[in-house]
C-alpha cells in the first residue's frame, strides 16, 4: 500500500505540479492539496483523511510553515512532516526544526532525489539533506547544549546522562522510574534531533556537551 501524502502550498501551479510527480512514484500518492495552514485544519476538521506525510512550505498567506509545523507537532504527532521551500537560510531551518519538521528540502531539489528523501522520511523517521546537516551541526557547535538550535528536554539530559554508563536500556528504564519504551523514546528522539544512529554516538555528544557529569 503507497504512503499517503498531502501538499500544503498556497503556490497552485507549483503544488499540483509536486503531484503529478509523486504520483509517478512507486511507493507514495498525494491524497490532496491545501493552500496554508489554516486551510489544513479545516480539512482535518471536515474528516479529511489523515496523510502519512505532509510537504510544507514555509511562506504561505494566512498560516505559515512554521505555525502549521507547530500546530501539526501537537495535534498529530505520528504525521512526518518535510519542510519544501525556496527558503534554505540557517534561521528558517533551525526554526522549523524545532517546531517538528522531520525534514527539510529545496524547491530546486531533483525529482529522484525527492523520491529519495522520502523514502528515507517513510522508513528511518527523518532525512536531512547534507547542507541542512551542516547548519543543525553549525548551531549545535555554537551552543554548549544546543538550547538555542534544537531542544532538548530535561528528561533527554537526564537520559544523556545514562547513555555513558554500561547499565542497559531497562536498568536505565529502572533509574528513570519509567518503562522501557520511554527510554527508546529518548533514545530515538535524540537521534532524530541530532542525526546521530547508535548509542556511542550519543555518549559522545553527551561527553562533548556536558551532560554526562
Amino acid at each position: 500500500m503507497k504512503k499517503t501524502i498531502v501538499i500544503v502550498d498556497d503556490h497552485v501551479l507549483i503544488a499540483k505540479a509536486l503531484e503529478g510527480i509523486i504520483d509517478n512514484f512507486k511507493e507514495f500518492e498525494v491524497i490532496y492539496v491545501a493552500e496554508n495552514g489554516k486551510d489544513l485544519i479545516q480539512k482535518f476538521e471536515n474528516n479529511s483523511k489523515i496523510p502519512d506525510i505532509i510537504l510544507l512550505d514555509i511562506s504561505m498567506p494566512i498560516m505559515d510553515g512554521f505555525e502549521t509545523v507547530l500546530w501539526l507537532k501537537e495535534n498529530h504527532p505520528d504525521i512526518k512532516v518535510m519542510a519544501l521551500s525556496m527558503q534554505g537560510d540557517d534561521k528558517s531551518v533551525i526554526k522549523m526544526i524545532k517546531n517538528g519538521a522531520k525534514g527539510y528540502l529545496l524547491k530546486n531539489t531533483h525529482p529522484k532525489d525527492l523520491e529519495t528523501a522520502l523514502t528515507k522520511l517513510n522508513s528511518d523517521g527523518f532525512f536531512y539533506p547534507e547542507w541542512a546537516s551542516k547548519i543543525i551541526f553549525s548551531n549545535l557547535n555554537n551552543d554548549k547544549e544546543s538550547e538555542n538550535a534544537i531542544r532538548i528536554s530535561d528528561r533527554e539530559k537526564e537520559f544523556l546522562k545514562f547513555t555513558v554508563t554500561e547499565l542497559s536500556y531497562k536498568e536505565i528504564a529502572d533509574k528513570m522510574c519509567c518503562s522501557p519504551r520511554t527510554v527508546e523514546s529518548y533514545r530515538d528522539q535524540l537521534c532524530e534531533k541530532l542525526d546521530l544512529k547508535t548509542r556511542v554516538g550519543l555518549a559522545v555528544f553527551a561527553i562533548k556537551n556536558g551532560f554526562a557529569n
